[in-house]
């Protein structure tokens, strides 16, 4: 019996992995056979990262890169091709938290969240995809959030609310135009994992608090938690599943 999760072969990128998720994300890649290449902006990170991959026994590239100015995804994405010569799986995992409501949200926080958030994954989609209808297959992945389909009573989360609601329908959009080409679009909807993002805007004393209360399992997700999500969509098992939302969030999203 053949092994759907099996990525040997494989090249996927992971967007937002010099920390937290992302790294996760993409050593779980890594160690079910996928080469990957990471972008984040922080390039010394990503070199540290990178080495730990390749430790696994695949090829690692890392990537400096902001995920939201065109001009240096378009380059990313061809530094990665030049690299390996294909990309079948994109992890669109690039994303900030913001603990304000619209009363006290200046406009530059707005836009450095949406950018980060949304646009983010239009601009890096924009130009995989492109490579991914050409060879008729193609694995994307985008991180959303609970926050994407419910709102915070205890803390203000007005704009990270308002951008994991557009990833969840901007992955539906693209899940209909291009499954016609071999691929699928789905997301992950995690409620609270520990990141450098939200250890300082959710990991606080009143946001735990109420978090562990409503949620059905009274934690948050643990560290690794978030990586079957990302094989089964990464993988050939998922073949026939696009446009779906996958929450990992301890029961949350049944209540």
């Amino acid at each position: 019996m053949s092994n759907l999760f099996d990525l040997s072969g494989r090249v996927a990128i992971v967007t937002g992995a010099s920390s937290g998720i992302g790294v996760q994300m993409a050593k779980s890649l890594a160690e079910h056979g996928a080469d990957v290449a990471i972008f984040a902006r922080r390039e010394e990170k990503l070199k540290e990262v990178a080495k730990e991959i390749e430790v696994i026994g695949v090829k690692a590239l890392p990537v400096k890169c902001d995920v939201t100015h065109e001009d240096e995804v378009k380059a990313a994405v061809a530094t990665v091709l030049e690299k390996f010569g294909k990309i079948d799986i994109l992890v669109n995992n690039a994303g900030v938290a913001s603990r304000f409501g619209v009363l006290d949200l200046e406009e530059n926080e707005w836009d450095r969240v949406m950018n980060t958030n949304v646009k983010s994954i239009y601009l890096v989609s924009k130009y995989v995809a492109k490579h991914m209808i050409d060879q008729k297959y193609g694995k994307i992945i985008n991180t959303s959030s609970i926050f994407g389909i419910v709102g915070s009573a205890s803390a203000h989360l007005h704009v990270y609310e308002a951008s994991k609601g557009a990833v969840i329908n901007l992955t539906k959009g693209m899940a209909a135009s291009w499954a016609q080409y071999g691929i699928t679009v789905n997301s992950i909807g995690p409620s609270l994992f520990k990141s450098e993002m939200t250890e300082h805007t959710l990991f606080v004393d009143s946001f735990l608090k109420m978090y562990n209360a409503v949620c059905p399992s009274h934690r948050p997700g643990k560290e690794g938690e978030l990586n079957g999500a990302v094989i089964y969509f990464a993988s050939d098992a998922s073949n026939y599943t696009t446009g779906q939302i996958l929450f990992v969030d301890g029961g949350w999203s049944a209540i």
